[in-house]
């Protein structure tokens, strides 16, 4: 049930057995089974983004520097939509999925019963503390789990806003938050939850990996990696320049989907720089201060990466170290082994990699690691069936970019190096779910008699007939 008094604060490293035991303890009750629960809380969810979208804002323009409609557009809005969507088809979610049997079988019938896994811990990102926190929280709350969250500590606000508002709104008694930094993370990792999502950087990925299969947690892994945009010779160009770089200007380039580098076709990439120069000036508005970095060591690497770089600046460059700003920036065929193309970028600087084709440009995202994301702009069907079929991807959208993120009815989720796993919509309800086989057969008449010993060439005859 939604609870609307005050919880105890948020945990910390001294109480999260406790924590994790009192979930535990609910679960066992059967409680969060109820699809009347489950529905009770995904709206709860909504309602706690929606009647506190003012305060959400202000801790993300705390915590990024986020503008209000990018704030609303990229954690409220989405989150919100996620409960929303959850809450109405729970129940068609959770029904059993009967299956016909082969005739063996018979009597008999068949079907998945999806059970949650008990306890689940979602421990989320910084870069959309809400949306990437809150998010796999819904699948994990639609299939009856009871829940312990664990905000990242590098947006602070965000995170202290999270803890006061959760037990507001949420069943206290199966949904956590535990703040703290990564060694908080560690001890919730070593209490043996019974399924983990995890969304950040690769190599911290593989360590919550690791730290989990020790207890044969099954985990859900949202990663990263360098997602590329291949513009064809026959994209149009104008588009293509507005959405690269609104997508790389919001949230100043920190999205794990941004388009971290593109590889434009030789005959376009001078118009291309060209007007992503013009769309970063008009979006801009005249404003040259640059774009906010969470923190120093970020800002940091960026500016070391830029520094370090064998290509052309063709926007931008320059950066702040009082206000840790970066200027939006371009740079043009950087050395495919230094910092910008090798690691992945997670600012406004966006390296474009000339290629002569597009079997060129394929060859090229194919030599590297699988991207969360890739994204494709031409006009030609036979040049997106193609990218399509042969670069592989945790999901790809062609002719736009992010929105792949944004939408219920697709699944969203790493490939290799970019993570394991996929939610969203009635695809996170079944991450967080257990599909359960149950095959139900009848007593009389025991139609096992044949297989039964002493075994007889007759029974031997009907039962190669029958299996």
């Amino acid at each position: 049930m939604t609870t609307e008094s005050v919880a105890p604060p948020s945990s910390t490293t001294e109480d999260i057995p406790s924590t994790v035991k009192r979930l535990r303890k609910t679960f066992a009750t059967g409680r969060t089974r109820s699809i009347e629960w489950r529905r009770q809380q995904l709206k709860a969810l909504e309602r706690m983004i929606v009647e506190n979208e003012a305060q959400i804002a202000d801790a993300l323009n705390q915590d990024l520097g986020r503008k209000p409609f990018e704030a609303w557009l990229a954690d409220i809005a989405s989150t919100a939509g996620e409960a929303r969507d959850a809450a109405k088809n729970v129940g068609k979610w959770a029904k059993r999925k009967q299956r016909l049997l082969e005739f063996s079988q018979l009597p008999g019938r068949g079907w998945v019963e999806y059970e949650p896994y008990g306890v689940v811990l979602v421990i989320g990102a910084w870069n959309f503390p809400f949306a990437l926190t809150l998010g796999p929280a819904v699948g994990a709350l639609a299939a009856g789990n009871a829940v312990v969250l664990k905000p990242s500590e590098v947006a602070p606000a965000s995170s202290a806003l999270m803890a006061r508002l959760v037990p507001r709104y949420l069943d206290t008694d199966a949904v956590a938050v535990v703040e703290g930094d990564g060694a908080v993370s560690q001890e919730l990792i070593a209490q043996g939850f019974d399924r983990l999502c995890f969304t950040g950087g690769t190599e911290i990925g593989r360590k919550v990996y690791e730290a989990a299969a020790s207890h044969l947690t099954p985990v859900t892994l949202e990663l990263g990696g360098k997602s590329p945009v291949i513009v064809a010779a026959d994209a149009d160009i104008d588009v293509a320049a507005k959405r690269i770089a609104f997508s790389k200007l919001l949230n100043s380039g920190q999205i794990c989907i941004a388009p971290d580098y593109v590889i434009a076709d030789a005959s376009i990439r001078d118009e291309l720089v060209d007007k992503i120069r013009g769309a970063v000036e008009a979006f801009e508005a005249g404003d040259t201060s640059g774009k906010r970095i969470v923190n120093e060591r970020h800002f940091d690497r960026l500016v070391s990466s830029l520094a370090a770089t064998k290509g052309t600046v063709a926007v931008g460059g320059g950066s702040d170290a009082s206000e840790i700003k970066i200027q939006p920036t371009v740079v043009v065929d950087p050395d495919l082994d230094e910092p910008l193309m090798r690691d992945e970028i997670f600012g406004p600087i966006l390296p474009i990699v000339t290629v002569a084709n597009l079997d060129e440009a394929i060859d090229f995202v194919n030599s590297r690691p699988k991207p969360l994301a890739a994204y494709l702009f031409t006009k030609t069907k036979s040049v997106r069936e193609r990218v399509i079929k042969e670069v592989p991807a945790g999901g790809m959208l062609v002719n736009h970019l992010l929105f792949q993120f944004t939408t219920t009815k697709l699944p969203f989720g790493g490939v290799g190096p970019s993570g394991m796993g996929a939610y969203h919509g009635k695809f996170g309800f079944e991450e967080f779910s257990h599909r359960k086989s149950v095959l139900t057969k009848t007593t009389r008449p025991d139609l096992s008699a044949i297989i039964y010993p002493p075994y007889t060439d007759k029974a031997w005859k009907l039962a190669r007939r029958l299996f």
